[in-house]
């Protein structure tokens, strides 16, 4: 199994790489891309649920949401029942950069599946799916 998660290590650092070569914004690292693609995917979430679908802690979501405000991708507005709180919504910035973000992504998925047959990545998916689950 060691190896098994190295491998797959190995690929969500190939990915990596290879968006950040694609995507034009100079700005951003290939760290951020999660960030625009969750919070454009459903606007105004909270920092929390950002950290439980992104696997990171809380403080890795203040430190990512800042950069990202401060360079002009999010906005972030206090909920009314806590203050303390806030929504995310992303910027015109944001959404201008999301089809390259995507477009990567797309690009990404079918070099890395290229000669892997439907039925072999649909248990693989399966497969994974249950080890997320756990």
């Amino acid at each position: 199994m060691p190896r098994f998660m190295k491998m797959l290590n190995n690929i969500c650092r190939s990915q990596a790489i290879y968006r950040h070569s694609r995507v034009s914004a100079e700005d951003l690292q290939s760290s951020h891309y999660a960030f625009i693609l969750a919070i454009c995917r459903e606007p105004g979430r909270s920092q929390e649920e950002l950290a439980r679908e992104l696997c990171v802690n809380k403080s890795t979501v203040a430190r990512n949401i800042n950069y990202l405000e401060e360079q002009g991708y999010l906005s972030r507005i206090p909920l009314p029942q806590d203050k303390r709180q806030f929504s995310v919504f992303p910027t015109q910035k944001a959404l201008e950069i999301l089809p390259e973000i995507k477009s990567a992504s797309a690009e990404w998925m079918t070099l890395l599946s290229e000669g892997i047959s439907q039925d072999e990545l649909d248990t693989f998916n399966a497969v994974l799916q249950q080890m997320q689950e756990k």
